[in-house]
C-alpha cells in the first residue's frame, strides 16, 4: 500500500540526453495509439450494455489480461518493490497479499457479484433492496474509496514525466499533471468500458514484459542464484540477516506484530472490493467466463510478483539500501534504479532502448490505472445517482450523463493532484484500501451471502465502516509521528497502527449486523424471502424455479 508519491529521481538513472529523448517519443507514441484504440473500440451506438460492459465480447484471456491491469497500479509496481528494497522479507509478504487478495475474489465474490450486478457496485447491492438510497450511498463510498488512488497516480505521473523532460521547474511539472489527467479523462469518456480494457490489455503486457526481462538481467548477474541474490542484497541493506526475517517494516511500532498482521489483511481484503476492479466481473458474459477470467488475472499477478521481488532484492543488491533511501525515502524509485543497475556502467543502445520500454510501461501503468477508475466512478455517478431518478432514461441521455460524470470526476481530481503532489501521499493509498477492506467488504459479504440481512444494516456497514476509517484515518503512523509520515514535523499519533484495519473491519462488519438486528424480525424476515427468491440467481447464475 505504499504510494508513488513524488519521487526525485534526477541524477539517479544514469541515462540523459538521448535516453530522455527516446523516452519521450516512444510514451508519445503510445500515447497517441493508446487513444487511437479507444476511438476505433468505443461504442458506436447508443447501448448502455456496450458502453459499460463492452457487451462481454472480450475473451477469458482477454478479460483475465484487463483485470489484472486495473489490479496492477502504479503503487503496486513502484511502492511494492519499493518496499521489497527497502524492508526485504516484509515486502515481499505485502506482495503476495495483493495476490492473494485476487485469489479471494475470485474464489468467493467474483460469480456472485457478477450474477448480481449489471453495471456497477450499486446495482449489486440494490438487487435485493431497491432505492435511491442504497445507490447513491454506493455511489459515495466507491467515489471515496478511488479518489485517493487518483490522486497518488496523477501526482506520480506529473514527477515521473518531468523526470523525463528532464526539468524541475514546479510550474512544468503542475503542466504534466493536468495535460496527462486530461488524457486519462479522454480514456474514458470516448473509449468506454471496451476502450479502457484494450488499453490495461497493452499495459499488462509491456508491464510483465518489460519486467520480466530486467528480472533476467538481474538474475544473470547472479549466475542465476536467488540465493546468492537474496545474500547481496541483506549485506548491502545495511540490517544484516534481519533483512530476510519478518519485523523490518514495522520496526519500532508498538505491536509491531499485530500492525503487521493487520496490514496484510486489510491488503487483501480491500483490494479485491475496490469498485474499479470488480466492475470488470460485469464485462465477462457468463460464470464460466468470470473464473477462466480470474484464473488469467491471478496467473498474471502471481508472475509480476516474481518479478518485483526479483528487482526489488536486485536494487538493494546493486545500487544498496542507502542509495535507494537518499533518492526516495519510501522506496518508490527502486524498481527503476533496479532497471537501471540490470544493465550494468556501460550502456549499449539496445538497453537504452529496454529502459525506455521500462519507463513506458510504468507510464501507461499510471495512464491506464486512473482512466479505470474516473470510468467506474463516472460510472456509478450516472447510472446509480442520475440514471435512477428516471424511471426509464433513453440510453443516448444515460450515456451522455456518463461522459459527463467522467469530466465531473476527473476535473477535480487532476486539480486537487496539483496540491497535493509536494506530500508523502502515502496515506492516501492506504486510506482506499482500509476503505474497501471496512466499508465494501462487509457490504458485498453481507449482502451477498446473508439472508436476512436489511437495508438498515446495509447502509450501517457502509457509512458506519467508513466513518470509523475516515476518523482513524488522521491518528495513524503514515499521517504523524515519523519522518516519512505526511506531517513529519507533526506528532498526532493517538491510533498507533498502519493501517485502521484492526478497528474499522470489525467496526463495519458490526454495523452491518447492528443495523440489521435493529431493523426488526418482520424486516428481516422480509428480506429473508425477497434473498430467497433470487438466491439461485446470486449464487449459480440460475432462475428458481417452483415457489
Amino acid at each position: 500500500m505504499t504510494a508513488c508519491a513524488a519521487p526525485d529521481l534526477s541524477g539517479f538513472t544514469g541515462f540523459t540526453g538521448f535516453a530522455q529523448t527516446t523516452s519521450l517519443v516512444a510514451f508519445s507514441a503510445v500515447a497517441t495509439l493508446t487513444l487511437l484504440l479507444c476511438v476505433m473500440a468505443g461504442p458506436d451506438r447508443d447501448d448502455l450494455d456496450e458502453f459499460y460492459t463492452g457487451y462481454g465480447s472480450l475473451s477469458a484471456l482477454r478479460n483475465g489480461l484487463a483485470i489484472a491491469g486495473d489490479y496492477i497500479s502504479a503503487a503496486t509496481v513502484l511502492g511494492t518493490s519499493g518496499v521489497i528494497a527497502l524492508c526485504g522479507y516484509d515486502g515481499v509478504v505485502l506482495a503476495l497479499s495483493t495476490a492473494l487478495s485476487l485469489m479471494l475474489l475470485m474464489f468467493l465474490l467474483a460469480e456472485p457479484l457478477r450474477n448480481a450486478g449489471r453495471f456497477t457496485m450499486g446495482d449489486a447491492l440494490a438487487r435485493r433492496m431497491p432505492g435511491r438510497s442504497v445507490r447513491i450511498t454506493a455511489c459515495a463510498v466507491t467515489i471515496a474509496s478511488l479518489l485517493p488512488l487518483m490522486l497518488v497516480q496523477l501526482a506520480g505521473t506529473g514527477q515521473l514525466m518531468a523526470f523525463i523532460l528532464g526539468f524541475s521547474n514546479e510550474s512544468l511539472k503542475t503542466g504534466c499533471v493536468v495535460g496527462l489527467g486530461a488524457l486519462m479523462i479522454s480514456y474514458a469518456v470516448i473509449g468506454g468500458m471496451k476502450g479502457t480494457a484494450l488499453i490495461q490489455i497493452l499495459k499488462i503486457v509491456m508491464l510483465v514484459g518489460s519486467g520480466a526481462v530486467v528480472a533476467v538481467l538481474i538474475l544473470r548477474r547472479f549466475d542465476w542464484d536467488p540465493g546468492a541474490l537474496f545474500g547481496a542484497a541483506a549485506q548491502q541493506s545495511g540490517a544484516g540477516p534481519a533483512f530476510l526475517h519478518s519485523g523490518l517494516e514495522f520496526a519500532g511500532h508498538r505491536g509491531a506484530r499485530l500492525d503487521m498482521i493487520t496490514s496484510e489483511l486489510t491488503i487483501v481484503l480491500g483490494g479485491a472490493c475496490l469498485p474499479h476492479i470488480t466492475m470488470r466481473m460485469y464485462t465477462a458474459s457468463s460464470a464460466r467466463q468470470v473464473r477462466r477470467s480470474l484464473s488469467w488475472a491471478v496467473s498474471i499477478v502471481a508472475l509480476f510478483v516474481l518479478v518485483i521481488t526479483v528487482i526489488g532484492f536486485g536494487a538493494t543488491a546493486l545500487v544498496g539500501r542507502g542509495a535507494i533511501a537518499a533518492a526516495d525515502p519510501q522506496g518508490n524509485t527502486a524498481y527503476l534504479l533496479g532497471s537501471r543497475a540490470a544493465f550494468g556502467a556501460d550502456v549499449s543502445a539496445t538497453e537504452t532502448f529496454l529502459f525506455t520500454m521500462v519507463t513506458t510501461a510504468i507510464f501507461l501503468t499510471l495512464l491506464a490505472s486512473v482512466a479505470g477508475m474516473i470510468l467506474a466512478c463516472a460510472n456509478s455517478l450516472a447510472h446509480d445517482v442520475f440514471a435512477a431518478r428516471v424511471q426509464e432514461m433513453p440510453a443516448r441521455r444515460e450515456m451522455a450523463l456518463a461522459r459527463l460524470s467522467a469530466l465531473a470526476i476527473g476535473v477535480p481530481t487532476i486539480l486537487l493532484a496539483t496540491m497535493v503532489q509536494k506530500y508523502s501521499l502515502q496515506p492516501l493509498v492506504t486510506l482506499s484500501f482500509c476503505l474497501g477492506a471496512s466499508a465494501l467488504a462487509p457490504a458485498l459479504v453481507y449482502g451477498l451471502f446473508w439472508r436476512r440481512y436489511t437495508r438498515s444494516g446495509l447502509m450501517g456497514t457502509l457509512l458506519g465502516g467508513s466513518l470509523t476509517v475516515l476518523l482513524l484515518m488522521p491518528g495513524t503512523n503514515l499521517v504523524s509521528g515519523s519522518p516519512v509520515s505526511a506531517f513529519p514535523h507533526a506528532d498526532f499519533n493517538w491510533f498507533p497502527f498502519t493501517t485502521t484495519g484492526i478497528a474499522s473491519i470489525p467496526a463495519g462488519f458490526f454495523f452491518g449486523w447492528l443495523g440489521t438486528v435493529v431493523s426488526g424480525r418482520r424486516k428481516a424476515e422480509e428480506q429473508r424471502r425477497q434473498y430467497e427468491a433470487v438466491e439461485g440467481w446470486i449464487l449459480a447464475g440460475a432462475v428458481r424455479r417452483g415457489n
